[in-house]
């Protein structure tokens, strides 16, 4: 899926930015559409990584506020940036949406420790299906009504309306942070076969197409769509109860410093 030559240049970027930051990368994937499984021929290559300062950074006085981002233009189509460690885990605490899908994709470029299993072990007593509901369902609606009403409409703001929605669907039946690749949430669309054909002629189109490619609206599809976000407009998300995960994220914090610098 990422060509060797690509994935050579992005971990030698990791390495520099270690280098050149004095840290060390805990755990770096690819994140975006070729993550989600629909990517065009020129999307561009969204590396995401997470890094760990030595512990005295941690400690010190600082007069100014720690920076906890790196972040690098893009360069040839590869777009490569990360968060510190800390930053990482108190997103995780909240829920965050890019720190959850960045630990369970499947295209990882590097690792080290056990910090990404053991991040994917809390998941389940950290996660609030209640916050993932509320973003998803946003981002569906804000992707449709922004970029799906003309006559020629972007391909791919389709999958970043089907993919949210999907998403919510896992979340309702299941209970548990959705997967990341479309093809994984496609049964939740249950056995409507003109709705999945015309997905899968779309999906063809999508990963031949530009990044930017056009096409006609799919009458099924927005159908689908637009019946699933009225049928979200009265959907009250279960209140996530969550015990006090603070002990284990900190325990995580701490171990993968030690792992790191060892």
């Amino acid at each position: 899926m990422i060509p060797a030559d690509v994935r050579d240049d992005i971990l030698r970027r990791i390495r520099d930015a270690e280098a050149e930051h004095g840290v060390r990368v805990l755990l770096a994937v690819e994140s975006g559409s070729r993550a989600w499984g629909f990517e065009s021929p020129n999307s561009d290559y969204d590396a995401r990584f997470i890094y760990v300062h030595p512990k005295d950074w941690y400690v010190s006085v600082g007069l100014e506020e720690q920076r906890d981002v790196i972040e690098y233009p893009i360069v040839d189509d590869i777009d490569i940036n990360g968060w510190d460690l800390r930053k990482a885990l108190r997103l995780f605490w909240k829920s965050n949406p890019a720190f959850v899908e960045w630990i369970q994709s499947s295209i990882v470029y590097t690792q080290h420790g056990s910090f990404a299993d053991d991040a994917r072990q809390l998941l389940p007593s950290v996660y609030s299906c209640e916050s993932g509901i509320y973003h998803y369902r946003s981002m569906a609606k804000t992707n449709f009504r922004g970029y799906l009403k003309g006559d020629m409409v972007p391909l791919k703001k389709y999958f970043y309306v089907l993919r949210p929605l999907l998403a919510v669907r896992w979340l309702e039946r299941y209970g548990t942070a959705a997967p990341i690749e479309f093809s994984k949430l496609m049964h939740l669309l249950g056995d409507d076969r003109t709705l999945l054909a015309d997905i899968e002629v779309l999906l063809a189109k999508k990963r031949a197409a530009p990044e930017l490619g056009l096409d006609r609206p799919v009458a099924s599809i927005n159908a689908f769509i637009e019946a699933e976000l009225t049928r979200l407009e009265t959907v009250a998300p279960a209140r996530f109860e969550r015990g006090d995960v603070l002990p284990e994220l900190n325990s995580l914090f701490h171990r993968s410093l030690a792992q790191a610098w060892t």
